[in-house]
């Protein structure tokens, strides 16, 4: 049986991070701009049922990684050859800019019209309020529901920022994705009799995802995704979001929180799993 190609893998790669960024960043959009999906969890659940279907796409051809965070604990404690960690990187990357593009081609009037009936120029430090459909902030700008400044200048938004410090910040990135790393191993481990059929693995992916957001959204909007949040941000930065989009509110926190503490996340989860629970697995006959 012929293997796929690294090409083919990194195709397969963007095509499923498009999925995943198209819908559940789709999902921010349509809460923000529309009420829509009223409640974290509904947004959650849109997250984990696309990285469910994502994964059925591309998991027979590429593993369905769809995140860098992924395929880096992949090639360091499963051994996927690292000359295609790179091409694993790029499709997933490309996948969530041209999804973040899409999604502003057909929601850009909307969100034009949602500024001007806030007074926020695009641009200017209030625009958090739109520039986070695609970009990920701490705390996330929807954290206090009831709070009555809303975080569409400078001033406040730094005092709402002040809820969720640099540290724990990272912290939940870094956690978050350990854990989503530990259940993957997990149910992808073939020592382990308890996994689920591999036909619904998938689906337990897409729902530790959900779970995870509905806890920890509410500080950093739970990326866990190094190309779910830098590939939309990128865009932003290019499509008039500016310095808002990077480096953003939060300095040089989109840089630690959003790509390096999921990275580091991913490769701690799969060595306390490889550490503590694997070798009390039966081997393999």
């Amino acid at each position: 049986m012929q293997q796929p190609t690294v090409f083919r893998k990194s195709l397969a790669e963007f095509i499923g991070t498009f999925m995943l960024v198209f819908f559940g960043v789709g999902s921010v959009h349509t809460a923000t701009l529309c009420g829509a999906q009223v409640g974290l969890w509904q947004i959650a659940v849109v997250w984990g049922l696309v990285i469910a279907f994502a994964i059925f796409m591309t998991g027979a051809v590429s593993g369905g990684h769809l995140n860098p965070a992924m395929t880096l604990v992949f090639a360091v404690r499963r051994g996927l050859p690292w000359r295609e960690v790179g091409p694993y990187w790029i499709g997933q990357f490309a996948g969530a800019i041209v999804a973040a593009a899409f999604l502003f081609f057909l929601f850009g009037p909307m969100l034009r019209d949602y500024e001007e009936s806030k007074g926020v120029i695009r641009g200017e430090p209030g625009s958090v309020v739109t520039a986070r459909c695609y970009g990920e902030y701490y705390s996330s700008p929807d954290s206090i529901p009831n709070k009555a400044v809303r975080p569409w200048s400078e001033s406040a938004w730094r005092e709402q920022a002040k809820l969720v410090p640099h540290g724990i910040a990272f912290c939940a990135e870094m956690f978050g994705t350990a854990i989503l790393a530990l259940v993957v191993f997990a149910v992808t481990d073939h020592r382990n009799h308890a996994r689920p059929a591999a036909h619904l693995v998938p689906l337990f992916i897409g729902l530790t995802i959900s779970m995870l957001i509905s806890v920890l959204a509410p500080l950093t909007q739970a990326g866990f995704n190094p190309a779910r949040d830098f590939g939309p941000r990128l865009f932003a930065y290019f499509a008039g979001w500016g310095e808002v989009a990077i480096p953003g509110p939060n300095g040089v926190g989109f840089l630690t929180v959003y790509i390096i503490a999921p990275c580091v996340g991913s490769v701690l989860g799969g060595t306390i799993y490889d550490w503590a629970i694997r070798p009390a697995l039966p081997l393999e006959e």
